[in-house]
């Protein structure tokens, strides 16, 4: 009965460990994950899609700067039954023209509003360049995340693999002595029960393995059903910084304050946008015409008259009294730069405060890793000799067990402060703008 446990046990463990091998296995480092995951991400291409657009508009064509020219060309017909009063005699006279013409205008002055739109449109481009940027940033994390993720499940795998055959072995071994007759039915039972556990772990951290995988593979933008496996490792940062200098990077190099700072220049342009509208208006239309015509009088005779044209013409107006919306505008435009630069305020405060918790956070787990570093060493010590122990019969099955589960607690709290350390590191560098390159 017991053979046929262990039987089952293998092949329930052999065969889900199997299925995780039917996709496609590929070797993926976190260079090669960042840079497959920007290629195919939709956020981003949206993203470039933007800047495209914001490229599109930065001219000076869509400022207003040059003229609009028109063509265009008119048709028109005519009949007309007229009475001569000399004579009282009716005549019919068909008329046809057509008129070919160009048009031009342009403004020539408009309280400089154009060179202001100008303005604006660079700054929108270099908004859409920080909005994509910031986009970059969230990907690269959530890719750096999901990537260590996968590591993370796949060296806790291997703790609980090497745990369940450390009980396999010690499972066999006693009940090859049970069969000899130097060990108890109650001690292999107790290994028994420890095995199925291990094994029964083992599953569920399989599972979990494979659950980050896909979270990877989604994150990546990858519709095949492929096993990533990371060929990177967990390495830790042990550098030390200083608050006052990640401050000042932040407030430099931050894509959050450097799309707000942007967005203050346009703001602040709203004003003078508005103050133009105080100033007169210049115009000037020009264009041509030329005008062929065939006039028929029925029964009579027919003529051909044409005639060409041109114009050029000044336009000069001003806004006398508008029931002062104008001087409305202005002052609403004023109080919104106010609200804006309390906005920009507020934004340094929480960055400044979340600054400081992600640099504290990081402080705090460089330590913790210490800490789980010197516990491991020593549950692995407390692990071997406890094994020898309990082959010489100087502890129980019970003592030994709570032996290994300490060591499996402490192997996972180890990975675990590795895995936090490494994320914290991220969100310092993101914060700091210092996570990805121009």
């Amino acid at each position: 009965m017991n053979k046929k446990i262990l039987i089952i046990v293998i092949t329930l463990t052999a065969s889900l460990y199997a299925n995780a091998q039917t996709d496609s296995t590929i070797n993926i480092s976190l260079d090669d994950a960042i840079i497959k995951g920007l290629e195919y991400n939709y956020q981003i291409l949206i993203g470039k899609k933007d800047l495209e657009i914001s490229k599109n508009n930065n001219t000076w064509g869509k400022a207003g700067v040059y003229p609009t020219v028109t063509a265009g060309v008119s048709q028109s017909n005519r009949f007309n039954n007229s009475e001569n009063i000399l004579t009282g005699e009716h005549s019919d006279v068909i008329t046809s023209s057509v008129t070919p013409n160009l048009n031009a205008q342009m403004i020539l002055f408009n309280g400089f509003a154009i060179r202001l739109n100008k303005k604006n449109l660079e700054a929108y481009e270099e908004i859409s360049e920080i909005s994509l940027k910031m986009t970059l940033e969230n990907t690269v994390t959530d890719l750096i995340n999901s990537y260590y993720s996968v590591l993370l499940e796949e060296e806790k795998l291997k703790v609980v693999e090497n745990l369940m055959k450390l009980s396999k072995d010690r499972y066999e071994y006693f009940l090859l002595k049970k069969e000899l007759g130097v060990a108890v039915t109650y001690d292999v039972l107790q290994l028994k029960n420890n095995f199925l556990t291990d094994s029964s772990n083992y599953l569920m951290q399989l599972m979990n393995k494979r659950t980050a995988v896909r979270e990877l593979s989604k994150t990546l933008g990858d519709t095949e059903l492929n096993e990533y496996i990371p060929t990177d490792t967990f390495v830790t940062v042990d550098s030390t910084y200083s608050l006052g200098e990640l401050e000042s990077l932040m407030l430099e190099n931050n894509t959050e304050l450097q799309a707000q700072y942007l967005n203050k220049g346009v703001v602040e342009n709203s004003i003078k946008l508005a103050k133009s509208s105080m100033y007169p208006s210049l115009s000037l239309n020009v264009g041509a015409d030329h005008t062929n015509s065939m006039i028929i009088y029925i029964d009579e005779y027919e003529t051909y008259p044409y005639s060409y044209g041109a114009y050029a013409n000044l336009s000069l107006s001003y806004t006398i009294f508008d029931g002062n919306n104008r001087k409305r505008d202005i002052s609403n435009a004023k109080i919104e730069t106010e609200k804006f630069n309390l906005q920009i305020e507020e934004l340094e405060m929480v960055m400044q405060n979340n600054l400081f918790t992600i640099w504290q956070l990081f402080e705090n787990r460089k330590q913790l890793l210490r800490v789980a570093e010197e516990n491991f060493k020593a549950a692995k010590l407390n692990l071997n000799i406890s094994k020898e122990k309990f082959d010489i019969g100087a502890i129980n099955s019970f003592n030994y067990r709570d032996v290994q589960i300490a060591y499996i607690n402490t192997a996972y709290s180890l990975l675990q402060a590795k895995y936090n350390l490494i994320i914290t590191h991220t969100d310092l560098k993101k914060i700091t703008g210092r996570l990805i390159s121009k």
